[in-house]
């Protein structure tokens, strides 16, 4: 009897382990049905009970796999496809981080040289107090700016010659100790950070550096950034008189350029500059530019009366590519943007190193930063949100905004009435002609168009953010 009892358990025990087998056995599909299987898992990654019975009836080459090994297969299957992103990201991230490491070792080569340049230096100058008292009063001083021959920049062999200084100047400011660099307060670089931000200490004008990394080609930023108008909120128009290409390979562009003004209590700026496009031994790209002055050329005087003729300095785009795609980007932009034009209080916003970056650098790499996510697909916006119509729509708006607060003759603007004790000044841009039905409208008297009253006033100790929550909560805003 107990002999019976213990063989009725062992055949149970046994059938058991044979059906947990047979549950868990090993199934090797054909490819047919793993291409049966994947069109499901396309369609819906996590099929119900139902959907996996009814996919065994419509599909005969799957009617001999069970409905369980059928999960098994989509569990796996879905596995596989998050291992498969999380190591794509990995990749991607470590990608990121070797570039960010490669780029911070270059910045502390280059901080370790402006180091040993500042040693030379003050060893230097010890030197000289010490020898002072038997230095010829009248010799030259020690420090001496390069006297450069003239040459013709109406002619291609002058302007090349302008261009090649002009890249070896650029290239010693984005990489080289030319300009006394200082960290941006407030933006220290990482990992997750935007980019690694400088700007000029005690040098000639205002200038400003940034380095980033960024998931686009050399060529197509060359390509953005070149589109000024595109990402630089103050650039009112772009455009080029003049290219050729260079005997290397490159372009050359004379270019005339119009900012707006920040302000109706000063004048806006213009430049005319020379700008170089070229390629290097290593395969980065470069596009530098800098201010042509006294060549005589340059557009004619009519469309620059409401202008003055600003500076730029050396500047331009390094851009070098990284191994696995992407590119590591320099940014310098060093201008002089004649301070003495405009009145006293408002100086210090064309003296300040930190506006250029704000307004100019930071803006440029955040903006090839916004393409390149949008590109590759890190940014999703969601409720059809479409970015590039949403940029149209900003750049339009604040396009207008300025268009009013400047209010250029060649834009149909013309002034009615300005009270200097008040510093109000009204407009009328009869361009614009707005239709109505009502003719006692005032505007009907000065024959249609856009009427704009505007003001600047000057308020001290009084946060930006404060006075974005007061104009936005006013009862009495009109648009």
């Amino acid at each position: 009897m107990a002999m019976a009892v213990a063989h009725h358990r062992e055949s149970s025990s046994g059938s058991s382990i044979n059906k947990h087998l047979d549950a868990g056995k090993y199934v090797r599909y054909t490819s047919e049905q793993v291409e049966a299987l994947e069109r499901v898992y396309a369609e819906c990654p996590k099929p119900s009970s139902l959907r996996r019975q009814q996919l065994i009836r419509e599909c005969p080459i799957l009617s001999n796999i069970e409905p369980r090994q059928i999960k098994v297969w989509f569990q796996n299957r879905r596995c596989r496809e998050k291992q498969r992103k999380e190591s794509s990201r990995l990749q991607t991230v470590n990608r990121k981080l070797t570039a960010m490491n490669k780029l911070l070792m270059e910045e502390n080569d280059r901080l370790q040289k402006q180091v040993s340049q500042l040693v030379c230096e003050n060893g230097y100058m010890r030197q000289q107090l010490h020898t002072a008292p038997t230095t010829d009063a009248s010799c030259d001083s020690v420090v001496t700016t390069p006297q450069h021959s003239l040459r013709d920049a109406n002619n291609p062999a002058g302007l090349l010659s302008i261009a090649e200084e002009t890249l070896a100047e650029f290239l010693s400011k984005a990489t080289g100790t030319a300009v006394d660099w200082v960290q941006m307060p407030g933006m220290k670089p990482g990992p997750d950070s935007v980019g690694i931000f400088a700007i000029s200490q005690s040098c000639s004008g205002v200038a400003a550096r940034a380095c980033g990394l960024v998931s686009l080609e050399p060529t197509k930023i060359a390509e953005i950034l070149k589109d000024r108008p595109s990402w630089f909120r103050d650039c009112r128009s772009l455009e080029v008189f003049t290219m050729f290409p260079a005997g290397n390979g490159g372009t050359i562009e004379l270019i005339y350029t119009q900012t707006y003004a920040p302000s109706t209590l000063a004048p806006a700026r213009d430049f005319w500059t020379l700008r170089y496009t070229t390629s290097l031994d290593n395969g980065s790209f470069v596009v530098c530019e800098r201010s042509l002055s006294g060549s005589g050329a340059g557009p004619n005087a009519a469309s620059a009366a409401q202008f003055v003729r600003a500076e730029m300095l050396p500047s331009g785009y390094l851009i070098r590519p990284c191994e696995g795609g992407g590119s590591i980007i320099h940014i310098v932009d060093h201008l002089n943007l004649e301070a003495w034009s405009v009145p006293e209080v408002l100086r210090p916003l064309y003296e300040s190193s930190k506006v250029v970056a704000q307004r100019m650098t930071i803006a440029a790499l955040r903006y090839i930063r916004q393409i390149a996510q949008e590109t590759s697909g890190e940014v999703v916006y969601s409720l059809g949100r479409q970015p590039a119509v949403l940029r149209t729509f900003s750049q339009r708006l604040i396009r207008g905004f300025n268009d009013a607060v400047n209010g250029f003759n060649d834009d149909g603007w013309s002034l009615i009435n300005c009270d200097g004790a008040e510093d109000v000044i009204i407009a009328v841009n009869s361009t614009k002609n707005l239709t109505t039905s009502n003719p006692a409208n005032s505007l009907a008297l000065l024959g249609g168009g856009v009427l704009c009253a505007k003001a600047s006033m000057l308020l001290q100790n009084v946060p930006p953010a404060v006075l974005v929550r007061f104009f936005e909560g006013a009862p009495f805003r009109v648009g």
